[in-house]
């Protein structure tokens, strides 16, 4: 009698599965709607992107390079609303990235050479690959770079590069003089040539850019309404002279690199200095027959200093 209760016992024991339990299935978490919506917008960004190729294989330029203007501002604001709703995520950075690279590497590079380099033949070929290309690379670099933690605080107010939206709407310029009445000839393909592989190694040099982050994430009450009319008057210029607009952009964007360089380097010499002013820690006696204990004075009124490294981030 106990050997049949000790094996309906372990029957019980090693049985899988209770047949009269209702199986109990798993649920995922629900996902909060705030980290939908940053990429709700970069997905409408990627279908500006793709988009402005399509009208490109059309023909219609104006079409194609205002695609490429509405994605490049979609870019700007996906970001800091994730940060602002705390929607930011790590699938939202990988698309970023995937829909960055197509907007701002693919669709331009087709662009120019449905412009004007198809003339070219092989070489405007290898152009607009050579762009396209670095633009994938400066992505790739962008995205180690980020978690890097031995970068200084101040560095985050710079870029390494040109980055791929800025590079985009840059490249675009033979175009933008192009619709201004520029004739279009081989030569200008050549000098177009040219001008895309200078981009496309801005893009993945060191230069550093300023990425606009030093001007902070607040505004004084004072400049709220000349920012919302300069917004307003700045979107008005560039729907109604969209061209001359974007020149005129194009230009003090290649212009302001240097002060970008000139910058950077003003801080890396004020690092340099701080760290020779900063106090070396404290030499062993030259008598190696002495063995002195240092005493902490008790007596001052400030706390003892951490020698310990600052992490930088």
């Amino acid at each position: 009698m106990a050997g049949r209760e000790n094996r309906g016992y372990i029957g019980a024991m090693v049985m899988p599965f209770d047949p009269e339990r209702p199986a109990v299935r798993r649920r995922f978490r629900a996902i909060p709607v705030r980290t939908l919506v940053p990429n709700l917008i970069t997905l409408l960004a990627l279908c500006a992107g793709l988009t402005a190729i399509r009208v490109a294989v059309e023909g219609k330029l104006e079409l194609a390079l205002a695609a490429i203007v509405f994605a490049a501002l979609l870019d700007g604001i996906d970001g800091r609303v994730a940060r602002m709703l705390k929607g930011t995520s790590r699938f939202g950075a990988e698309l970023d990235s995937l829909a960055d690279f197509v907007n701002f590497g693919v669709a331009p590079a087709l662009i120019l050479y449905f412009w004007g380099l198809h003339d070219l033949g092989h070489a405007g070929w290898i152009a607009a690959l050579v762009f396209a290309i670095c633009a994938g690379l400066r992505l790739a670099r962008f995205n180690i770079m980020i978690e890097d933690p031995s970068r200084p605080a101040w560095a985050g107010n710079f870029f390494v590069g040109v980055p791929a939206p800025a590079g985009a709407i840059t490249v675009l310029l033979p175009i933008y003089l192009f619709f201004l009445g520029m004739p279009k000839s081989v030569i200008v393909a050549w000098i177009t040539l040219a001008y895309t592989l200078m981009i496309a190694f801005l893009m993945v040099s060191r230069l550093p850019v300023f990425s606009g982050k030093q001007f902070g994430s607040r505004v004084p009450p004072e400049k709220v309404l000349p920012i919302f009319i300069f917004v307003v008057l700045f979107m008005a210029m560039l729907i109604a002279y969209p061209w001359p607009v974007l020149t005129i952009g194009t230009f003090a964007y290649l212009v302001s690199l240097p002060f970008g360089l000139r910058s950077y380097l003003e801080y890396e010499r004020r690092e340099a200095v701080a760290g020779k002013a900063a106090p070396s820690s404290p030499q062993p006696s030259a008598d190696a027959g002495a063995t002195t204990t240092p005493v902490p004075d008790f007596t001052s009124a400030e706390p003892p200093q951490d020698e310990r490294p600052t992490r930088l981030n």
